[in-house]
């Protein structure tokens, strides 16, 4: 109950003392707030928040009207409260052929239970006819690790198949591994969306990745829930994907396709972990046709502003994105929205605690954007869209905190730390939770790759220090039950409510430590935003030259 969640957390939770006293937030963000956010925008209402359906322009209405009412400025351009992301929305429908041929021997396939596929072509139909099948190993090229799984072959006409993670996640085993990919850690060569990419950039005209659900992070119930759906930025003729389709092959199927061909998966996995491996041909073909439904969706991120009063060009940005999953298939108990009422209307809701505890404050000297972006679980391409055509100039973007999941089981003596040794933030992350009386914890399982997988990565991988809450990242030490109680939590969200029907509003939901995280990360930006510090990446992060390049821009006077 609301009095129940309200009663669980305290009243304030205060920002560290700092040396020259700036004007902080020192409104409290309360849970009976948070849930009401939550109950709303999860409710049959919003449909489930799909991009480009009624549910969007329901949720679009709802944030804009909030905004309004808290007092904040529009954040787009021209005085106006969105930003309009082109997206083209593709939906295979059964498929009219799909097998694999191995000589004469034929293997059909099932969608989208041996192989689940989408398409980003803008087509009414798509087609591969007797495409040769090679496999590529992890599909890394790498040159400053001194790796290239391609050793120069011609993907043109073909369709490449792909180990999910990188040549280190076996590490965690003790296998052999090639030990240059951060062990356990996931690296951005790890992600599908990486895999994908390059296979088109190499002309393959389709892409499979084996699963396997340590590697990936997920089972085959996440990979296969959209639907045979996707979305992909409207793009310039000449720059649609050369994939007529990419996807997913189960493991299972996977083993048996390699044994059709004569080879054994487990033992061209293990060669794959070296950097001498070469791309074998399966000397197998993928045949497949599906119709396309296919449409361009005029979907909007939404943007709010609170003006700096001294520097308002220099920009502290929080983001999390509005979207979910739309309607699917009825649950067991009948439900058929997938309305993420954790991922990531939790988010969005405590986006408007935050910005009604900055509004309450006196003007910070930098200015603070609210950012609520479309298609996170479509590839982040509301994010990934505003990256590409920024309102705010990257350069003098001081940093962007995120915040996509909160665990909703109590209090918490830690908070959880994704993607450690890439920004300074997260030293301020360790200061801040000590001012609260917590420690900072590594993600529990870094080769899931769970900084590449969230709306701040897109504009991470262009420069700005990013900060990321994710509830799912690791098991929190709970004030009741401990560690064991956080894995619980854990365990049960990622095992049956993940982007499922079940994720939805819940009485019993305590979001006593989603109050922490979120006063935590409103302190943070706040100190920043009342400064002249800017954040940076650290020595060995990907990003850090990204960033160095452009310090002049943050240099000036």
């Amino acid at each position: 109950m609301i009095a129940r969640l309200l009663a669980a957390v305290p009243l304030l939770v205060a920002a560290p003392a700092l040396a020259h006293e700036p004007a902080m937030p020192d409104t409290p963000i309360e849970a009976g707030r948070l849930a009401e956010s939550v109950r709303t925008l999860a409710s049959d209402q919003f449909e489930g928040r799909a991009p480009g359906t009624a549910g969007e322009e329901r949720t679009v209405g709802y944030l804009i009207g909030r905004l309004q009412a808290l007092g904040l400025d529009p954040g787009g351009r021209d005085g106006s409260w969105t930003q309009v992301v082109p997206l083209l929305h593709t939906r295979l429908g059964a498929p009219r052929a799909l097998a694999f041929r191995h000589g004469e021997k034929i293997r059909p396939l099932a969608f989208p239970d041996d192989v689940y596929l989408s398409t980003l072509q803008p087509s009414d139909a798509v087609e591969i006819a007797e495409a040769p099948l090679v496999f590529v190993g992890y599909g890394v090229n790498a040159p400053e690790r001194g790796w290239d799984d391609f050793k120069g072959i011609d993907l043109k006409g073909k369709v490449a198949v792909f180990l999910v993670n990188d040549p280190d996640f076996h590490a965690a085993k003790g296998e052999p591994v090639a030990g240059t990919f951060g062990g356990r850690t996931m690296t951005y060569y790890g992600r599908w969306t990486y895999k994908f990419e390059e296979a088109a950039r190499r002309g393959a005209v389709g892409a499979l990745i084996v699963h396997e659900t340590a590697a990936a992070g997920y089972g085959w119930n996440v990979i296969r829930s959209p639907g045979g759906e996707n979305y992909d930025v409207v793009r310039d003729p000449g720059k649609v994907t050369s994939l007529a389709l990419q996807g997913w092959i189960s493991g299972e199927t996977a083993r048996a396709l390699f044994s059709d061909a004569g080879y054994d998966l487990a033992k061209l996995s293990a060669a794959a972990r070296r950097k001498d491996f070469r791309p074998v041909d399966l000397k197998t073909t993928f045949s497949a046709s599906f119709p396309v439904k296919q449409e361009v969706v005029r979907s909007q991120n939404v943007l709010a502003r609170i003006p700096g009063a001294a520097r308002p060009d220099e920009v502290v940005m929080y983001g999390a994105h509005w979207d979910a999953y739309g309607a699917g298939e009825p649950d067991a108990q009948g439900r058929i929205y997938r309305a993420g009422a954790n991922d990531d209307a939790l988010g969005v809701a405590a986006l408007l605690e935050i910005a009604r505890s900055f509004r309450a404050a006196p003007a910070p000297e930098r200015s603070v954007v609210f950012a609520f972006w479309t298609a996170e679980e479509r590839g982040l391409l509301g994010s990934e869209y505003y990256a590409a055509n920024p309102v705010y100039p990257l350069d003098t973007t001081v940093a962007n905190f995120a915040i996509d999941i909160l665990q909703t089981a109590g209090r918490a003596r830690d908070v959880i730390l994704v993607g450690k040794g890439q920004t300074t933030l997260e030293d301020d992350l360790a200061r801040f939770a000590d001012a609260q009386g917590r420690t900072v914890s590594e993600e529990s399982l870094p080769e899931r790759g769970l900084f590449y997988r969230a709306d701040h990565f897109s504009l991470a991988k262009r420069g700005v220090p990013v900060l990321l809450l994710m509830g799912i990242a690791g098991a929190s030490d709970l004030v009741e039950g401990g560690t064991a109680a956080g894995q619980a939590w854990v365990d049960a969200y990622t095992g049956t409510c993940y982007h499922a029907a079940c994720d939805a509003w819940s009485e019993e939901w305590n979001l006593a430590g989603a109050v922490q995280d979120i006063a935590l990360f409103r302190d943070i930006g706040a100190e920043l935003a009342n400064s002249d510090r800017w954040p940076g990446w650290k020595a060995g992060s990907e990003f850090k030259s990204i960033r160095d390049a452009s310090e002049a821009a943050r240099s000036k006077p």
